[in-house]
């Protein structure tokens, strides 16, 4: 059985969604989610988990190098914590120092798409764990 999980890259202006398969340990960058005035686009992730149905979500934490937590640290930790109150699924944080880094190698310079494959990275670290 596929059981579906939905990543989530968090930053002040955008959200990078990605989707995953327990089955597999695949990961594939899914969307892009704004945030405009300090709102997060709370429709755009709705339909996402209405069109994928995920078991469960992981949210990617963006600590300092020394693994202290940093105020992006502290914005993505309560988003963990809206997505769970809102959804009520399992929401997992793991840590995500080096997805973006990740992410831009991974990709050309001219895809827009960085931040969901940055969602795709943190989901794919969190399958191998």
């Amino acid at each position: 059985m596929d059981n579906y999980l939905m990543g989530f890259d968090y930053g002040s202006k955008r959200i990078g969604v990605a989707v995953g398969q327990t089955l597999t340990a695949t990961a594939r960058p899914l969307a892009i989610v704004r945030i405009k005035n300090q709102q997060i686009d709370w429709t755009h992730i709705t339909a996402l988990i209405q069109e994928w149905q995920p078991d469960a979500l992981v949210v990617g934490l963006p600590k300092h190098a020394d693994g202290s937590d940093s105020t992006s640290t502290i914005a993505a930790r309560r988003f963990s914590r809206q997505l769970q109150g809102r959804y009520q699924l399992p929401v997992h944080t793991i840590d995500e120092r080096l997805s973006s880094i990740a992410a831009a190698q991974r990709i050309s310079p001219n895809r827009k798409d960085l931040d969901a494959v940055a969602a795709q990275i943190i989901l794919e670290t969190w399958l191998s764990e």
